[in-house]
């Protein structure tokens, strides 16, 4: 066992303070990876603060997470020392049912271990990248390409990958007609990858306060939801809307907004239960639908795609004596678009 330096929630809703946690040693299979740097996501803000039910604590927060291997245990194959990596939303899963072994280890039927607030299959909890160091079976860790800093790359592990699945799934591509809602850690990467796999993009944010980066981004159009004649003019226009916000929706007016076999997908996760009129889907095959992470496979290739198109995260870099402070600002939609932890400085 190895003693690192990490930021944990003691309890729901407390303060992340600085501390220490025990990492095992390397086994077989396994990659150490020097943190350099972890995203903060929304979801660990719901998970640190029991958003999404009761949590495991303490707390290390962080599944976007950038290093570089330090040790490989005697049978790892896929990584040598010095190798530029990413761990992502999964550690482990069961690696036998039907999904696991088609490379969509996202929907293991016996559930993903997840990178923190779950319990591995050594009985330990598992802790996540706010902290300097962690060990990963080979078989969950990521190669980031040469063309991506770390920094911007670790917002890839999540909102890279969160968004680049279902966008791929729906065929999203030239000739159809896209719109991201919410403009956020989550948005801003689903119009870059919609827009670099040949889409027309559309965002729909609250206001229009955010339209000079939408476009810059890759957005062909930004509209305000906060402006009823939006849903008027909108009526039928898009293939597939990527929901990327974590709130509550009137989810009939958006539906409205599809074409015939049309897809609203959601990768934002509410704390509140949702409520919907089930006549908003009929008359026009409309697809009120959801979608995870990707399997390992799939956020090997969304990397790649990213560094041959150039697609980092925009991010605020702090130190990680600011993410307290960074939680709040999260939560008041005050970042543009990513923060990530410096971890040489926990």
């Amino acid at each position: 066992m190895t003693t690192v330096t990490a930021y944990a929630a003691p309890a729901a809703k407390a303060p992340l303070e600085r501390t220490t946690i025990e990492r095992r040693g390397a086994g077989e299979l396994d990659v150490l990876i020097d943190i350099k740097f972890a995203g903060i996501c929304h979801s660990d803000i719901h998970q640190a603060r029991e958003g999404w039910g009761e949590a495991i604590f303490p707390m290390v927060p962080g599944h976007e997470i950038a290093g570089v291997v330090s040790e490989v245990g005697p049978g790892a194959t896929r990584f040598k020392v010095g190798d530029r990596v990413g761990v992502g939303c999964m550690v482990d899963s069961c690696r036998e049912c039907e999904n696991c072994t088609a490379g969509l280890e996202q929907y293991c039927i016996r559930r993903p271990t997840w990178t923190y607030n779950a319990v591995g299959k050594d009985g330990e909890p598992t802790y996540g990248g706010y902290s300097q160091k962690i060990v990963v079976d080979e078989n969950y860790v990521l190669r980031i390409p040469d063309g991506l800093s770390l920094d911007v790359a670790a917002p890839l592990l999540c909102a890279g990958i969160t968004t680049y699945s279902p966008l791929k799934h729906w065929n999203v591509g030239p000739g159809k007609k896209v719109a991201v809602v919410g403009f956020g850690g989550l948005g801003h990467m689903g119009v870059k990858i919609a827009h670099a796999l040949g889409a027309e993009v559309s965002v729909l944010s609250q206001s229009l306060r955010k339209k000079d980066d939408g476009v810059r981004l890759g957005a062909d159009h930004y509209y305000a939801t906060g402006d009823p004649a939006t849903f008027d003019k909108l009526q039928g226009t898009f293939d597939v809307i990527l929901n990327t916000v974590s709130a509550p929706l009137d989810f009939g007016a958006f539906l409205s907004l599809l074409r015939t076999d049309g897809a609203m997908v959601n990768v934002g996760l509410p704390e509140e239960p949702v409520q919907i009129q089930l006549s908003s889907v009929f008359g026009n095959r409309r697809s009120l639908t959801s979608s995870s992470i990707g399997g390992i496979p799939e956020t090997q290739e969304m990397l790649d795609f990213c560094a041959e198109h150039g697609l980092g995260a925009e991010i605020e870099l702090i130190h990680a004596d600011q993410i307290n402070e960074a939680y709040e600002r999260v939560i008041n939609s005050d970042v543009r678009y990513r923060f990530v932890i410096d971890t040489a400085t926990i």
